[in-house]
């Protein structure tokens, strides 16, 4: 068979351990290493040391990602590879460890690599995800708020289009600090707001007890903290995502 890299290794990653296999003209050496940066630094020299041409391992939940941005900074090409497509494979005996035969395949150019975006485009994805689940978690924290007031029978989101607008924000703060009457909740409102004086009175019209309106008053604070993250993260993600067309423009042209 066709060999493609004379000098390459194949790992096994796993939470606390990686197993390198090292395949050369010489034979091949097993070696394993802790997780820790320091660790895989010294895996990264092994593979160094060995002139090692080409590197392969599977695409193991987030652990090949340390591995793969230490290497990266080395330029030293590697593959990350699905395990479906290595178990795929023909040709395996049971008793080859997973290392061992990621090596060989390596060797003879049996494995493809998953696409890797680039580290500015890897670092954009994964502020945006984190912006994502930080807007869930902020329409979470508001139906918990709405929740509160309807449990206590305030009625406020079936007479506005949006719990947390001026006009509802004023009349939710009047609550917290106390104000029971619906007619002085209701003169905190818009003039701009839709909803009848008459009908605002009415949804204002509950009974709410103090430990309701301390929930209101920390999920309030909860979802101003979070509105102020969000805004944070998006101006660094459009910083970013500046930066990722420049790169990829300055590509395109070389």
């Amino acid at each position: 068979m066709e060999v493609l890299y004379k000098n390459c290794c194949g790992l096994d990653v796993h939470k606390k351990i990686i197993v390198a296999c090292v395949l050369t003209p010489n034979g091949k050496e097993i070696e394993s290493f802790g997780t820790m940066t320091e660790d895989i630094l010294m895996l990264v020299d092994l593979i160094k040391q060995k002139q090692c041409e080409a590197v392969a391992m599977e695409s193991t939940g987030v652990y090949w990602k340390p591995i793969y941005n230490l290497l990266e900074l080395e330029q030293i090409p590697t593959l990350v590879v699905n395990a479906q497509h290595i178990k795929n494979v023909p040709g395996r005996k049971t008793d080859v460890k997973d290392a061992k035969w990621i090596a060989n395949l390596l060797k003879h150019g049996l494995l493809k690599g998953s696409y890797i975006p680039s580290r500015e485009q890897r670092e954009l994805r994964e502020i945006v995800r984190y912006r994502r689940s930080l807007i869930e978690e902020r329409s979470r924290e508001i139906n918990r708020l709405q929740k509160v007031l309807e449990s206590a029978n305030i009625k406020l989101s079936s007479v506005v289009s949006d719990i947390l607008g001026v006009s509802s924000r004023a009349m939710i703060e009047a609550i917290i600090n106390g104000v029971n009457d619906p007619k002085a909740l209701s003169s905190l409102a818009n003039k701009k707001l839709k909803a009848s004086p008459d009908l605002l009175q009415k949804s204002l019209k509950g009974l709410i007890g103090e430990h309701q309106r301390k929930l209101i008053s920390i999920q309030l604070k909860h979802i101003d903290f979070l509105t102020q993250q969000i805004e944070d993260i998006t101006n660094d993600v459009n910083v970013r995502w500046f930066i990722v067309k420049l790169n990829a423009t300055d590509r395109i042209k070389k």
